[in-house]
């Protein structure tokens, strides 16, 4: 009986197709609007339930009779039709139809009620993962139907907000791929790539909406996965079925795989802003229903608890479930969730996973301990779940396989925390989150467990006193934390206080880094505080002295006056008459010198208290006028005043370029790298200091660019740097390139001379002399209009104008300049091009090797993208010049290697399509050619990958601005069968065109 619907529904293909070939011979010869409506509702109504009254009423008359003489099908001949249509090639046949001829040419004269009973109905009532990969292409410009893809376009947004949110078509499409696995002819391996296409196209729906769609269409399609996955799981829980049986559950592996691709786009925060509001409103509901702990068992046996963790076994994409691990703990911060709450939210989503996946389990206890950075909430949970295994406020200590992990995780903290090399070169943020680590970890260790551990107590003691020998304050208070924990474990009545602070009973493992920093309040000398509190005591005394003489009235005020110049604080800029100092009346007269002996006598005792002579010394700072006192100014980071005032004055001595700068060259570049500027400044003037040391850095970069790229490229692959000193490297580098490629220079204009010059003038006794003004010209005999018996003679010469003159007359001149006035020519000159090879080639050397803290191509992808977009730029700098066709090759082999161009990260693939249109731009016309006509096998290689991998990631990059811009960079052939861009013109004047829309 099972075998006669599929039989019968093989014989009936051959029907369904020929009646989808009449319909659309019919739509092709239509004259009228009726015959296009009679034609389409003689197929739908052999699909759908439809009244054919609904629409008789807006077609003409000699339409209606048709209409209403169709013959309707049995309900089971109307479902065998419904099922041969959608899953043959009836419907995609059809639909392309109707979405490009009838949509452009038709649709507009359909009556309303015509177009949702016959058109919108093969879309809405049909199989909604078919409708799907039909719909969402037609979003998309196609060049065939690009004069009529506005109306296209817009009809299929309309088709798709009603299938997908109207009429919750995400939710029937979890609902049909859960029933597909569970037909006998059904292959699940041949399912999987359908899921992962149907997934595919639905994730992109977001960004293929126009600009003013709404925000929330992936919060919808996360609500209908949701709603798809719990009902599932009710249904095979109802059915007796146990999931674990289930690992190739349709609807699972669709809601898996849908999720795992939305977090791929960057809105994994939308999805779990759905996903924990949800899981603790269950949590705590269960919690006011029981007075008692939560129990693993009890939440086993609840199917609408359990779904959770069978939908995050579903996700298998790691990436993605990294991402949604560390969004699920800041989210759970975010919503204020309790230990307990926090503890059983993790346990619903990853107590399988963690058990039989080993990476999600090392991704909790290796990367979530030691490379990420969590606040300390968070870090509680991870250690409760991951680490201790039992809920928070369990009686019992840890037991078993928990106490083995217990010990094998500090272990792991402590070899980590106590090596000096973590200390030198870990961020602040990263050694107070492994030292809170340690910490914790000790408290919940008892010293049995502590005697079975291996080098702990070794590692502690050279953690703390490591610690205790730096200088700051907040190393300091963490190794006395540490050693207080170690010594209550060791001997819990004999606690080892190191620090003050740590005298309390609970130990504040954040270290008081969410309130302003004590390491702030010291900075400023002791001076400072005392000529602060000088001054404010004088504000507030002359104050009082001003009111009072106001009370006194102006019979006292000379008294005031006087009283309060005593207060005056003396302004060094101030000009003062040196005549006013003799006079006595100025500061008083007489009345000074009677009350002199009587203010001496009862004067104020302090006066008399002693102080510190050394404070006198540093009174007015000095400032630094020599690179070695800024060189060794910046080492000292426990004297934050003094690595300020040298970034106030580094650029400027480095731009004076002194005779010892190429000797201190790799110091101060090292020096400036490595300095921390966030820790030593005051809070708020953070990016202050962080610019003068950017722009100290240029400036070794252009004085001195060969010693200053030697010692950053030693730098930008060391392990003794972290991500944000690349960063850095790579941007003063960028800077740097475009600084020397635009140097403004002043060439002054050679004026022909005599090839040997006099020292005494050879200019006649009786001629006026030459000196003048500069400009001046030569002395000219004038005519005399005298008598003849005038024997003197008069010289006369052309003279420069003077400032803001202006000359009058009749004739119009372009300038005032003399034509003996030297001139000056003002030109830029690109001095780049001679440090390319020295920018770019060491930078390129080794980028895909993996180091110790140094993985470009999977952990630091940013700093990947940095580098590329640093090489693009230089290729840019360089552009038609020699050096740029000597390193386009070595620059497009990196660029082409598969882990680059094809990286899992957009920005790096946005990073290298910028890089790549820079080495287009660079390469001079001549060179290209002449290379492809002489046979050059290399540069037609590579010009031919750009060619070839713009075009693939035009067509297959999920990403938005990757695929727009390879769209753009790929060449289209024009009607001589010359490269050209979309939009016309040659490849150079396309990219300078997109330098204005950087992929960055």
């Amino acid at each position: 009986m099972k075998g006669e619907p599929k039989g019968r529904r093989t014989e009936l293909e051959p029907t369904v197709l020929h009646k989808v070939g009449d319909v659309i011979s019919a739509i092709n010869e239509a004259k009228h609007v009726g015959q296009l409506i009679c034609a389409l509702h003689s197929l739908a109504v052999r699909l759908f339930p439809l009244y054919s009254s609904a629409i008789s009423g807006s077609i003409d008359e000699q339409y209606r009779d048709q209409v209403l003489s169709t013959e309707v099908p049995s309900s089971e001949e109307r479902n065998d039709w419904w099922w041969v249509f959608y899953q043959g090639t009836a419907f995609p046949t059809l639909a392309r139809v109707l979405l490009y001829e009838v949509a452009s040419n038709w649709l507009a004269c359909f009556p309303i009620s015509a177009r949702k009973h016959v058109y919108d109905v093969f879309f809405v009532e049909g199989r909604a993962t078919e409708v799907v990969q039909t719909l969402v292409p037609c979003l998309q410009p196609s060049g065939r139907d690009s004069l009529h893809f506005n109306a296209v376009c817009s009809n299929a947004e309309r088709l798709l907000v009603r299938c997908l949110f109207e009429n919750e078509g995400v939710l029937q499409m979890a609902r049909e791929f859960g029933s597909s696995f569970q037909s006998e002819d059904f292959i699940s391996e041949r399912m999987k790539p359908s899921v992962s296409r149907v997934a595919q196209l639905l994730v992109s729906v977001p960004d293929k909406a126009p600009l003013g769609s709404p925000n929330s269409l992936s919060s919808h399609i996360t609500i209908q996965l949701l709603a798809g996955a719990e009902e599932r799981s009710m249904k095979l829980h109802d059915e007796a079925t146990s999931l674990d049986k289930h690992d190739m559950d349709g609807t699972f592996l669709f809601v898996g795989e849908t999720f795992a691709r939305i977090c791929r786009r960057g809105s994994v925060d939308v999805l779990l802003g759905e996903i924990i509001p949800r899981i603790l409103m269950h949590i705590r509901s269960f919690l006011q229903s029981n007075a008692e702990l939560i129990k693993a068992d009890v939440l086993e046996t609840n199917p609408g608890f359990l779904f959770w963790s069978k939908m995050m076994e579903a996700i298998k994409d790691p990436y993605a479930v990294e991402r949604m691990s560390e969004q699920i703990l800041h989210q759970l911060a975010t919503e204020q969730a309790s230990d307990i709450e926090a503890y059983w939210s993790l346990w619903l989503l990853f107590h399988q996973m963690i058990f039989h996946q080993k990476s999600v389990r090392s991704m909790f206890i290796d990367k979530f301990l030691l490379w990420k950075v969590f606040p300390l909430c968070c870090l509680r949970w991870i250690l409760q779940f991951a680490v201790l295994e039992c809920p928070p406020g369990a009686n019992s200590p840890t037991k078993g396989h928990n106490t083995r992990g217990l010990i094998d995780t500090v272990q792991c903290l402590t070899a980590v925390w106590s090596k000096q090399e973590f200390l030198q070169s870990a961020p602040i943020e990263q050694q107070t989150y492994i030292t809170a680590a340690v910490g914790i970890c000790l408290e919940k260790m008892s010293k049995e467990e502590l005697d079975a551990t291996k080098g702990v107590m070794h590692s502690i003691l050279q953690g703390v006193s490591c610690r205790l020998e730096n200088p700051d304050h907040l190393f300091r208070r963490m190794a006395s934390s540490v050693a207080l924990i170690f010594s209550k474990v060791v001997d819990p009545k004999n606690p080892l206080y190191l620090d003050d602070s740590c005298s309390r009973d609970t130990i504040d493992w954040e270290f008081g880094l969410v309130i302003p920093d004590n390491r702030i309040q010291a900075v400023p000398s002791s001076t400072d505080k005392g000529i602060k509190e000088t001054e404010n005591s004088i504000a507030l005394v002359a104050g009082k002295e001003l009111k009072s003489a106001v009370d006194d009235g102006a019979g006292n005020l000379k008294e005031r006056k006087k009283k309060l110049s005593e207060f005056r604080v003396v302004d060094p800029d101030e000009i003062i008459d040196p005549a006013m100092l003799n006079d006595v009346s100025t500061f008083g007269g007489s009345d000074d010198d009677e009350n002199s002996s009587g203010n001496s006598e009862s004067s104020n005792d302090s006066s008399l208290q002693p102080y510190d002579l050394s404070d006198d010394d540093i009174d007015f700072k000095k400032r630094f006028t020599q690179l070695v006192d800024v060189v060794g100014a910046l080492r000292k980071s426990n004297d934050a005043d003094g690595v300020e005032r040298a970034l106030d004055v580094a650029e400027h001595l480095v731009r004076a370029s002194p005779d010892e700068l190429r000797h201190l060259t790799s110091d101060l570049v090292r020096t400036l790298v490595q300095v921390r500027c966030s820790d030593l400044t005051i809070e708020g003037e953070e990016e202050s200091a962080e610019e003068k040391r950017q722009k100290a850095l240029v400036a070794l970069l252009v004085t001195c660019p060969f010693e200053s790229l030697d010692a950053l490229h030693k730098l930008l692959y060391s392990p003794n740097v972290d991500v944000s000193q690349r960063i850095l490297i790579l941007d003063i580098m960028t800077e740097a390139a475009q600084e020397l490629a635009d140097d403004r220079t002043m060439r002054p204009k050679r004026q022909p001379g005599a090839l040997i010059s006099t020292i005494s003038e050879t200019r006649p006794w009786f001629l006026p002399s030459s000196l003048g003004p500069p400009g001046a010209g030569s002395w000219e005999e004038m005519s005399g209009t005298g008598s003849l018996l005038n024997l003197s003679y008069s010289y006369e010469r052309e003279l420069p104008p003077k400032p803001n003159q202006i000359k009058r007359g009749k004739t119009r001149r372009w300038s005032f300049r003399s034509k003996n006035m030297p001139e000056s020519q003002t030109g830029s000159q690109n001095k780049f091009p001679l440090y390319a090879a020295a920018f770019m080639l060491p930078a390129m050397e080794g980028f895909d090797k993996k180091r110790h803290g140094v993985d470009l191509l999977a952990r630091d992808f940013i700093v990947l993208g940095k580098l590329i977009y640093m090489l693009g730029v230089c290729m840019k700098c360089a552009s038609m010049h020699p050096e740029a066709s000597a390193l386009a090759l070595p620059l497009l082999d990196m660029l082409s290697a598969r882990e680059v161009c094809h990286h899992k990260e957009a920005y790096v693939r946005r990073s290298v399509l910028f890089a790549a249109s820079c080495v287009l731009m660079a390469l001079h016309p001549s060179y290209v050619a002449s290379a492809l006509m002489e046979g050059n096998p290399e540069l037609s290689k590579g010009l031919e990958w750009v060619r070839t991998w713009a075009l693939n990631v035009a067509d297959m990059d999920t990403d938005k601005d990757c695929y727009t811009n390879g769209y753009d960079l790929s060449p289209t052939p024009c009607g001589d069968g010359s490269p050209s861009f979309p939009g016309g013109g040659d490849v150079r004047n396309h990219i300078q065109h997109k330098e204005h829309h950087s992929v960055l």
